[in-house]
């Protein structure tokens, strides 16, 4: 294809990475197609926090209005000792984060950031059920093969496809994640259920080898998440969908403050899944294939980052190939990698320490961060 006239894309995973780099490259004006292996999208309950640098980018994929409808603005979130309760670190958020970055901090239900990233991709762009096998590489692009024997050709094909990335296996070879360790339950409630229990409107809650997050998701104050890490080295099944036993969650946190015990019993129910990592990775692409999100920087949760470095990683990816000839589609790929890489293998690297301090030391660059102005390197 000629310099302007837009790629052939395919994204693999239709993830909140993989839908925001749709978003992104359809309105650079490539013709881009999703590829999900998950029959219908689920609502999965469970919450998220998008920070300045993610909101900039839905900013300009049109759903800033919509998010702040959706989406919990608390003025601050708490840091307490588990035991006491003693507030050892306010964030400021609110107008605070929103005039000091130029963007709100939105907390949300998960699903409702999916369902705003998939209604910017019209829905003949994302194709369920495709279960996605291998690449092949071809003269002037890629062929990807899926379970059902379908073939599709594209000039340039994303994995955007998770820690457990396909793309990222056929890439580079297998390496198992790293398991922490450690487990998070998490779950989202009626709030009608607390029975009056007062609640902050955002704290993480900190323990000598666990803790606690406990956050509103929408802005009626109707809906509770909490998500935990848990040190339990026994266990390793890496589910969305696996079940939480209440009494071993609670037990957990027998020691903790009335009022996380509080909150736990009123949790009708809770998931469970391993938190797992892996080291920031060399590479990120072979030829005209790349990573994307999860699939080359999963981090552990304890910064909130993890989606939103993917939902930049879209955007900055839109802008690598901006103008770009078929010919240089490599040399775009590297500047987006070379674009990404050092800020993605930072936070993962901070994250994955949970230090209090640690955290607030890189506030400033991780939020003042704009995907869509940050200057992109050289060839």
């Amino acid at each position: 294809m000629s310099a302007g006239t837009g790629f052939d894309i395919a994204i693999v995973g239709a993830g909140i990475g993989g839908l925001a780099a749709a978003s992104a490259l359809l309105k650079a004006g490539h013709n881009v197609h999703v590829y999900e292996q998950a029959q219908a999208f689920a609502r999965v309950g469970a919450g998220i926090q998008q920070g300045p640098n993610a909101v900039k980018v839905l900013r300009k994929l049109g759903l800033e209005p919509r998010l702040r409808e959706l989406a919990f603005r608390p003025n601050s979130s708490l840091n307490r000792q588990w035991d006491t309760g003693e507030v050892t670190w306010e964030r400021e958020l609110g107008q605070f984060v929103e005039d000091e970055y130029g963007a709100p901090y939105l907390y949300m239900h998960r699903g409702d950031l999916h369902a705003a990233l998939a209604s910017t991709v019209p829905v003949d762009r994302i194709h369920h059920g495709a279960h996605f096998v291998r690449f092949e590489s071809e003269e002037r692009g890629v062929a990807l093969h899926f379970a059902d024997g379908r073939c599709v050709k594209a000039d340039l094909a994303i994995g955007a496809d998770g820690i457990h990335s396909v793309v990222r296996r056929q890439l580079f070879g297998d390496e198992q994640v790293r398991f922490t360790g450690r487990v998070a339950y998490r779950t989202t409630f009626a709030a009608d259920r607390l029975g009056g229990i007062e609640l902050d409107s955002s704290c993480k809650w900190w323990g000598a080898d666990r803790h606690i997050v406990i956050y509103y998701v929408n802005p009626r104050r109707s809906e509770v998440y909490f998500v935990t890490s848990t040190p339990e080295p026994e266990f390793a099944v890496e589910s969305w969908s696996e079940v939480g036993d209440l009494d071993a969650l609670r037990s957990a946190y027998a020691d903790f403050h009335p009022r996380v015990q509080a909150i736990l019993e009123a949790c009708p129910a809770a998931h469970k899944w391993a938190l797992v990592e892996r080291a920031p990775m060399p590479r990120w692409r072979g030829d005209r294939v790349t990573l994307l999100g999860d699939a080359c920087h999963p981090m552990t949760p304890y910064m909130a980052q993890g989606a939103a470095t993917a939902v930049e990683d879209g955007a900055v990816l839109s802008r690598a190939l901006e103008g770009v000839d078929h010919s240089d589609i490599n040399s775009a790929l590297d500047i987006y990698e070379s674009a990404r890489k050092p800020r993605t293998a930072r936070i993962q690297q901070i994250s994955r320490l949970n230090d209090m301090d640690k955290i607030r030391a890189e506030i400033e660059s991780v939020y003042s961060y704009d995907a869509w102005n940050v200057p992109l390197p050289s060839a």
